[in-house]
Protein backbone atom coordinates (compact mmCIF):
# COMPACT_ATOMS: atom_id res chain seq x y z
CA UNK A 1 0.00 0.00 0.00
CA UNK A 2 3.04 2.53 0.76
CA UNK A 3 4.74 1.56 -2.49
CA UNK A 4 1.41 2.37 -4.35
CA UNK A 5 1.12 5.81 -2.48
CA UNK A 6 4.44 6.60 -3.10
CA UNK A 7 3.98 5.97 -6.97
CA UNK A 8 1.12 8.00 -7.17
CA UNK A 9 2.41 10.73 -5.27
CA UNK A 10 5.71 10.30 -7.41
CA UNK A 11 3.75 10.67 -10.76
CA UNK A 12 1.34 13.13 -9.23
CA UNK A 13 4.30 15.32 -8.60
CA UNK A 14 6.19 14.69 -12.18
CA UNK A 15 2.79 15.85 -13.92
CA UNK A 16 2.57 18.95 -11.73
CA UNK A 17 5.98 20.03 -12.66
CA UNK A 18 5.82 19.02 -16.50
CA UNK A 19 2.64 21.10 -16.45
CA UNK A 20 4.64 23.97 -15.19
CA UNK A 21 7.57 23.87 -17.31
CA UNK A 22 4.99 23.83 -20.54
CA UNK A 23 3.82 27.06 -19.17
CA UNK A 24 6.86 28.09 -18.85
CA UNK A 25 8.19 27.12 -21.76
CA UNK A 26 5.68 29.31 -24.16
CA UNK A 27 6.62 32.43 -25.51
CA UNK A 28 6.25 35.69 -23.48
CA UNK A 29 4.20 38.07 -25.19
CA UNK A 30 6.56 41.09 -26.75
CA UNK A 31 6.25 44.80 -26.54
CA UNK A 32 4.34 46.65 -24.19
CA UNK A 33 0.18 46.30 -23.67
CA UNK A 34 -1.80 48.83 -26.41
CA UNK A 35 -4.92 47.72 -25.80
CA UNK A 36 -7.80 50.16 -25.43
CA UNK A 37 -10.11 52.50 -26.84
CA UNK A 38 -7.59 55.72 -27.80
CA UNK A 39 -8.76 59.65 -28.55
CA UNK A 40 -6.16 62.25 -29.86
CA UNK A 41 -5.66 64.99 -27.94
CA UNK A 42 -4.21 67.10 -30.84
CA UNK A 43 -1.75 68.91 -28.80
CA UNK A 44 0.15 69.43 -31.66
CA UNK A 45 -2.45 71.44 -33.25
CA UNK A 46 -3.43 74.87 -33.44
CA UNK A 47 -6.88 74.40 -32.04
CA UNK A 48 -9.96 76.56 -29.78
CA UNK A 49 -11.46 75.65 -27.17
CA UNK A 50 -11.12 72.33 -25.71
CA UNK A 51 -8.58 71.55 -28.00
CA UNK A 52 -10.54 71.93 -31.46
CA UNK A 53 -8.49 72.09 -34.43
CA UNK A 54 -8.62 74.88 -36.98
CA UNK A 55 -7.47 73.27 -40.16
CA UNK A 56 -8.34 75.36 -43.17
CA UNK A 57 -9.31 73.70 -46.85
CA UNK A 58 -6.15 75.25 -48.22
CA UNK A 59 -3.34 74.96 -45.80
CA UNK A 60 -0.47 72.95 -46.82
CA UNK A 61 2.82 74.80 -45.25
CA UNK A 62 5.24 72.33 -44.00
CA UNK A 63 4.06 69.63 -46.11
CA UNK A 64 6.78 68.81 -49.03
CA UNK A 65 4.30 68.71 -51.52
CA UNK A 66 5.65 67.93 -55.10
CA UNK A 67 4.06 70.28 -58.38
CA UNK A 68 2.30 67.49 -58.85
CA UNK A 69 0.47 67.67 -55.73
CA UNK A 70 -0.20 71.40 -55.59
CA UNK A 71 -1.35 71.55 -58.85
CA UNK A 72 -4.13 68.42 -57.37
CA UNK A 73 -4.54 70.97 -54.37
CA UNK A 74 -5.47 73.90 -56.35
CA UNK A 75 -8.22 71.83 -57.92
CA UNK A 76 -9.41 70.22 -54.94
CA UNK A 77 -12.75 71.65 -53.49
CA UNK A 78 -14.12 70.13 -49.77
CA UNK A 79 -17.91 69.57 -52.02
CA UNK A 80 -15.97 66.47 -53.72
CA UNK A 81 -17.23 64.45 -50.04
CA UNK A 82 -20.74 64.98 -50.50
CA UNK A 83 -20.72 63.47 -53.82
CA UNK A 84 -23.03 60.58 -53.78
CA UNK A 85 -20.11 58.46 -55.44
CA UNK A 86 -17.78 59.47 -52.61
CA UNK A 87 -19.73 59.39 -49.49
CA UNK A 88 -19.12 56.10 -48.47
CA UNK A 89 -15.54 56.32 -49.32
CA UNK A 90 -13.00 55.56 -46.81
CA UNK A 91 -10.01 56.99 -45.54
CA UNK A 92 -6.23 55.03 -46.25
CA UNK A 93 -4.47 54.08 -42.86
CA UNK A 94 -2.22 57.08 -43.46
CA UNK A 95 -5.90 58.77 -41.46
CA UNK A 96 -4.18 57.44 -38.43
CA UNK A 97 -1.40 59.09 -38.49
CA UNK A 98 -2.92 62.60 -38.26
CA UNK A 99 -5.20 61.60 -35.36
CA UNK A 100 -8.39 61.96 -37.01
CA UNK A 101 -10.72 60.00 -35.44
CA UNK A 102 -10.76 57.19 -32.03
CA UNK A 103 -8.40 54.49 -32.39
CA UNK A 104 -9.17 51.25 -30.87
CA UNK A 105 -6.54 48.41 -30.32
CA UNK A 106 -6.67 45.37 -29.93
CA UNK A 107 -4.44 41.72 -30.12
CA UNK A 108 -5.68 38.60 -31.88
CA UNK A 109 -3.40 35.71 -30.61
CA UNK A 110 -2.64 31.86 -31.49
CA UNK A 111 -5.22 30.25 -29.30
CA UNK A 112 -2.36 27.08 -28.88
CA UNK A 113 0.86 29.14 -27.94
CA UNK A 114 -0.40 32.93 -27.20
CA UNK A 115 1.62 34.60 -29.64
CA UNK A 116 0.12 37.56 -31.00
CA UNK A 117 -0.85 37.29 -34.67
CA UNK A 118 -1.78 40.59 -35.34
CA UNK A 119 -2.58 44.05 -33.58
CA UNK A 120 -5.75 45.25 -34.96
CA UNK A 121 -6.94 48.92 -34.94
CA UNK A 122 -10.98 48.66 -35.31
CA UNK A 123 -13.32 50.44 -37.96
CA UNK A 124 -15.04 53.54 -37.95
CA UNK A 125 -17.32 55.41 -39.85
CA UNK A 126 -15.06 56.46 -42.50
CA UNK A 127 -12.11 54.00 -42.29
CA UNK A 128 -11.95 50.23 -42.30
CA UNK A 129 -10.76 47.92 -39.66
CA UNK A 130 -6.61 47.95 -40.28
CA UNK A 131 -4.88 44.30 -39.65
CA UNK A 132 -1.23 44.50 -38.56
CA UNK A 133 0.43 41.63 -39.12
CA UNK A 134 3.04 40.40 -36.75
CA UNK A 135 3.09 36.61 -37.98
CA UNK A 136 6.35 37.60 -40.24
CA UNK A 137 4.18 37.22 -43.70
CA UNK A 138 5.77 38.92 -46.56
CA UNK A 139 4.13 42.31 -48.03
CA UNK A 140 2.36 41.04 -51.95
CA UNK A 141 4.16 41.60 -54.67
CA UNK A 142 4.44 44.80 -56.71
CA UNK A 143 1.47 44.46 -59.09
CA UNK A 144 -0.56 42.55 -56.48
CA UNK A 145 -3.83 44.36 -56.29
CA UNK A 146 -4.32 47.35 -53.72
CA UNK A 147 -6.97 47.55 -50.95
CA UNK A 148 -7.97 51.23 -49.08
CA UNK A 149 -6.79 49.56 -45.86
CA UNK A 150 -3.55 48.38 -47.47
CA UNK A 151 -1.06 45.69 -46.25
CA UNK A 152 0.65 46.24 -42.90
CA UNK A 153 3.04 44.10 -41.01
CA UNK A 154 4.63 44.73 -37.56
CA UNK A 155 7.61 44.21 -35.51
CA UNK A 156 8.30 44.75 -31.91
CA UNK A 157 11.65 47.40 -31.39
CA UNK A 158 12.31 46.99 -27.84
CA UNK A 159 8.52 48.08 -26.61
CA UNK A 160 7.89 50.93 -29.62
CA UNK A 161 5.49 48.58 -32.29
CA UNK A 162 6.89 49.94 -36.04
CA UNK A 163 4.38 48.82 -38.46
CA UNK A 164 4.74 48.99 -42.38
CA UNK A 165 1.83 49.96 -44.61
CA UNK A 166 1.77 49.07 -48.60
CA UNK A 167 -0.59 48.40 -51.53
CA UNK A 168 -2.86 51.06 -50.47
CA UNK A 169 -5.08 53.19 -53.10
CA UNK A 170 -4.94 56.47 -53.62
CA UNK A 171 -6.58 58.90 -50.79
CA UNK A 172 -6.11 61.71 -48.79
CA UNK A 173 -3.70 63.11 -46.01
CA UNK A 174 -4.11 66.05 -43.86
CA UNK A 175 -5.25 69.56 -44.63
CA UNK A 176 -6.54 67.48 -48.03
CA UNK A 177 -3.13 66.93 -49.57
CA UNK A 178 -3.22 63.95 -52.05
CA UNK A 179 -0.98 60.71 -51.37
CA UNK A 180 -0.58 58.28 -54.59
CA UNK A 181 -1.45 54.23 -54.17
CA UNK A 182 2.67 53.77 -54.40
CA UNK A 183 2.63 55.57 -51.08
CA UNK A 184 4.32 53.97 -48.00
CA UNK A 185 3.22 54.33 -44.37
CA UNK A 186 5.41 53.45 -41.10
CA UNK A 187 3.96 54.05 -37.70
CA UNK A 188 5.59 54.04 -34.60
CA UNK A 189 3.49 53.02 -31.65
CA UNK A 190 4.91 53.83 -27.85
CA UNK A 191 2.90 53.97 -24.41
CA UNK A 192 3.70 55.46 -21.60
CA UNK A 193 1.64 55.20 -18.97
CA UNK A 194 -2.08 57.10 -20.47
CA UNK A 195 -0.56 58.24 -23.32
CA UNK A 196 0.04 56.37 -26.50
CA UNK A 197 2.58 57.99 -28.95
CA UNK A 198 2.34 57.78 -32.61
CA UNK A 199 4.42 58.67 -35.07
CA UNK A 200 3.78 58.78 -38.07
CA UNK A 201 6.23 58.65 -41.65
CA UNK A 202 4.86 59.02 -45.29
CA UNK A 203 6.49 58.05 -48.76
CA UNK A 204 5.10 59.05 -51.09
CA UNK A 205 7.48 59.29 -55.03
CA UNK A 206 4.39 61.32 -56.75
CA UNK A 207 3.20 63.53 -54.60
CA UNK A 208 6.37 64.21 -51.81
CA UNK A 209 9.61 64.97 -52.00
CA UNK A 210 11.18 64.08 -48.87
CA UNK A 211 9.62 62.26 -46.31
CA UNK A 212 6.52 63.79 -44.22
CA UNK A 213 6.76 63.00 -40.40
CA UNK A 214 4.03 63.69 -38.00
CA UNK A 215 3.44 62.74 -34.51
CA UNK A 216 -0.12 62.54 -32.27
CA UNK A 217 -0.59 61.81 -28.82
CA UNK A 218 -3.48 59.83 -27.47
CA UNK A 219 -5.08 59.02 -24.64
CA UNK A 220 -7.65 56.71 -23.21
CA UNK A 221 -11.32 57.39 -24.59
CA UNK A 222 -13.82 58.02 -21.33
CA UNK A 223 -16.01 55.20 -21.00
CA UNK A 224 -14.14 53.22 -24.03
CA UNK A 225 -15.46 51.57 -27.05
CA UNK A 226 -16.81 48.00 -28.65
CA UNK A 227 -14.35 46.44 -30.77
CA UNK A 228 -15.74 47.40 -34.05
CA UNK A 229 -14.25 44.70 -36.81
CA UNK A 230 -16.01 45.79 -39.53
CA UNK A 231 -17.30 49.37 -40.16
CA UNK A 232 -21.05 50.10 -39.78
CA UNK A 233 -23.48 50.42 -42.75
CA UNK A 234 -23.31 53.75 -45.00
CA UNK A 235 -26.20 55.32 -46.65
CA UNK A 236 -26.13 57.47 -49.86
CA UNK A 237 -28.51 60.54 -49.04
CA UNK A 238 -28.79 63.82 -51.08
CA UNK A 239 -26.24 66.55 -49.69
CA UNK A 240 -26.52 69.33 -52.38
CA UNK A 241 -24.74 67.81 -55.00
CA UNK A 242 -26.54 65.50 -57.69
CA UNK A 243 -25.07 62.18 -58.89
CA UNK A 244 -22.78 62.18 -61.82
CA UNK A 245 -21.17 65.88 -60.59
CA UNK A 246 -17.38 66.55 -60.28
CA UNK A 247 -16.62 68.87 -57.44
CA UNK A 248 -13.43 70.81 -58.48
CA UNK A 249 -11.70 73.95 -58.83
CA UNK A 250 -10.87 75.51 -62.25
CA UNK A 251 -7.31 76.92 -62.71
CA UNK A 252 -7.06 80.53 -60.87
CA UNK A 253 -10.67 79.98 -59.64
CA UNK A 254 -9.92 78.46 -56.19
CA UNK A 255 -10.97 80.94 -53.54
CA UNK A 256 -9.87 79.68 -50.30
CA UNK A 257 -5.91 80.05 -51.75
CA UNK A 258 -5.49 83.65 -49.87
CA UNK A 259 -7.41 82.45 -46.65
CA UNK A 260 -4.86 81.95 -44.35
CA UNK A 261 -3.08 85.25 -45.56
CA UNK A 262 -6.06 86.92 -44.62
CA UNK A 263 -6.23 85.50 -41.23
CA UNK A 264 -2.93 85.31 -40.11
CA UNK A 265 -0.50 87.18 -43.03
CA UNK A 266 1.18 84.20 -43.93
CA UNK A 267 2.19 84.55 -47.34
CA UNK A 268 1.06 82.61 -50.40
CA UNK A 269 3.86 81.06 -51.21
CA UNK A 270 4.31 79.68 -47.78
CA UNK A 271 0.66 78.14 -47.41
CA UNK A 272 1.35 76.45 -50.95
CA UNK A 273 3.49 73.94 -49.02
CA UNK A 274 6.66 72.29 -50.25
CA UNK A 275 9.71 71.07 -49.35
CA UNK A 276 11.80 74.21 -47.85
CA UNK A 277 8.34 74.95 -45.76
CA UNK A 278 9.43 71.96 -43.40
CA UNK A 279 12.25 73.61 -41.83
CA UNK A 280 12.51 76.31 -39.30
CA UNK A 281 14.94 78.59 -41.59
CA UNK A 282 12.41 79.17 -43.58
CA UNK A 283 11.25 82.27 -41.67
CA UNK A 284 13.79 84.07 -42.48
CA UNK A 285 12.57 83.86 -46.38
CA UNK A 286 9.11 85.30 -44.86
CA UNK A 287 10.67 87.49 -42.52
CA UNK A 288 10.92 90.82 -45.15
CA UNK A 289 7.03 89.68 -47.05
CA UNK A 290 4.95 88.59 -43.38
CA UNK A 291 2.45 91.34 -42.53
CA UNK A 292 1.25 90.95 -38.86
CA UNK A 293 -2.98 91.18 -39.53
CA UNK A 294 -4.64 94.45 -37.74
CA UNK A 295 -7.16 92.28 -36.14
CA UNK A 296 -6.37 88.94 -34.94
CA UNK A 297 -8.60 86.01 -35.93
CA UNK A 298 -10.94 84.94 -33.13
CA UNK A 299 -12.14 81.77 -33.11
CA UNK A 300 -16.41 81.39 -33.44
Amino acid sequence: MWRAACIVIALFGACVETFSQGLAGLPVPEGADLTGSWVSQQWTEGGGPGGANDRRPYDFLGIPMSDAAKAWALSHSEERLSEPERQCGFYTPIYHAFGYGPMNLWREDEYQTGTAIAWVIGGFQDFKPQVMWMDGRPHPGEYAPHRIEGFTTGVWKDDVLVTTTTHMTQGLMHRRAPHSDRATLTMRFSRHGDILTVTGRVDDPVYLTAPLYVSKEWTPAPGGAPRNRAVPPCTITFEGISEGQVQRFLPGQNPNVDEMTKLWGIPVEAVRGGEETMYPEYRKKLKNTYVRPQRAYKHD
